[in-house]
C-alpha cells in the first residue's frame, strides 16, 4: 500500500477538478483532535487517519493540522498488528519515527511461536495473508528480524495448481495480492512467479476491472486495486486501462469521495484505492 513509484502525471491529476472534490472530502473529515475518520461525526481511528493523509500524499497535497496529527498519532495505543500498521504508516507520512512499542510488539510475536503466518482469519479481514503483509512491511522499520526462509516457504506452501494463492487450495485474488507483496517484502525474486502472473490476468474484466475470482461479474474497488497492483509489483500493466479508469470513476460520490461500487457509500480506504489505481494506469 502506498509502495509505487508514479511518474510526472501525478502533478497534472493533482491539478483536476476530480483531485479538488477528493482534497475537499478528505479535508472536511479531519476531527478536531487531528486524527480522520471517513464520515462526519465519527471519532478518530487509526485506519482513516493512515488513509487520510496516503490520500492527500498522493495528491501532493500538505497535511493539514500537521503537528496536532503527529500528536493524536503518538497518544494512541495501538492493540493489534493492524493498529500498528496504520499508526506506523501514518507517522511515517508524517515524517516521525514508528512509536518506541513497535518493536517490542513484532518481538513479541516472534517469541510467541515464530510462526507469523495463520490462516485462520475473521471474515471480514481481506485475505489470510494480509496479516503477513502487514507484518513484513513494519518488520522493515524496525530493528527486528524475521525468519524470510522460513515465512516464504510457508507462502509458496499456499500457491496453488492454478498460480494464485490462497488456503485450502482455493485461489482469489486478495489472497494472491497480498501473498505476492508479502513475499516481495521478504526478498523473493517475485517476477519469476509466471503463472501467478496468469491467474491475475484470469480475473482482470475487458469493460474493465478485476474480480476476486476469475468468471465472476461483479468487479469492486479493492479487487480491481488488488489486480493492478499485483500486475504493477509483478512488472505487468492492467490490459484495459481506459476501460478500469472508466470503472472507477463512476465509484465517485457527490462528496468527492469514492466507493468500493457505484452505489455504495464514500470511504477513505475504497478513495485512497481510486487514488492509487488512477495514477498508476495513467
Amino acid at each position: 500500500m502506498g509502495r509505487f513509484t508514479l511518474g510526472p502525471e501525478k502533478k497534472q491529476f493533482a491539478e483536476t477538478r476530480r483531485a479538488r472534490r477528493i482534497e475537499d472530502y478528505v479535508m472536511q473529515r479531519q476531527n478536531g483532535d487531528g486524527g480522520y475518520a471517513f464520515a462526519q461525526g465519527l471519532d478518530s481511528n487509526a485506519q482513516d487517519t493512515y488513509y487520510g493523509l496516503a490520500i492527500l500524499d498522493l495528491l501532493k497535497i500538505p497535511f493539514p493540522n500537521a503537528e496536532q496529527t503527529t500528536k493524536w498519532l503518538h497518544d494512541f495505543a495501538p492493540d493489534s498488528h493492524y493498529s500498528h500498521y496504520y499508526v506506523a504508516k501514518a507517522l511515517k507520512l508524517c515524517g516521525e519515527k514508528p512509536q518506541r512499542n513497535l518493536g517490542n510488539f513484532l518481538a513479541s510475536l516472534q517469541s510467541s511461536g515464530g510462526e507469523l503466518g495463520t490462516v485462520d482469519v475473521y471474515v471480514e479481514v481481506a485475505s489470510e495473508f494480509q496479516h503477513v503483509f502487514m507484518i513484513t512491511e513494519l518488520a522493515s522499520m524496525v530493528d527486528v528480524e524475521i525468519n524470510c526462509e522460513k515465512m516464504v516457504s510457508w507462502l509458496l506452501n499456499y500457491q496453488n495448481g492454478d498460480g494464485g494463492f490462497g488456503a485450502h487450495r482455493h485461489s482469489n485474488l486478495n489472497s494472491t495480492y497480498h501473498a505476492v507483496a508479502s513475499l516481495l517484502n521478504l526478498g523473493y525474486p517475485i517476477k519469476s512467479l509466471k503463472k501467478t502472473i496468469e491467474y491475475v490476468r484470469s480475473c482482470e474484466k475487458p469493460l474493465g476491472g478485476f474480480t476476486v475470482i476469475p468468471r465472476s461479474s461483479n468487479p469492486y474497488m479493492e479487487h480491481t486495486y488488488y489486480g493492478v497492483s499485483a500486475l504493477e509489483l509483478l512488472g505487468e500493466h492492467a490490459k484495459y486501462p481506459e476501460k478500469t479508469a472508466e470503472l472507477i470513476s463512476k465509484c465517485q460520490n457527490l462528496n468527492g469521495g469514492f466507493a468500493r461500487s457505484d452505489l455504495g457509500i464514500s470511504t477513505f480506504e475504497d478513495t485512497f484505492y481510486a487514488v492509487s489505481m488512477l495514477l498508476m494506469i495513467r
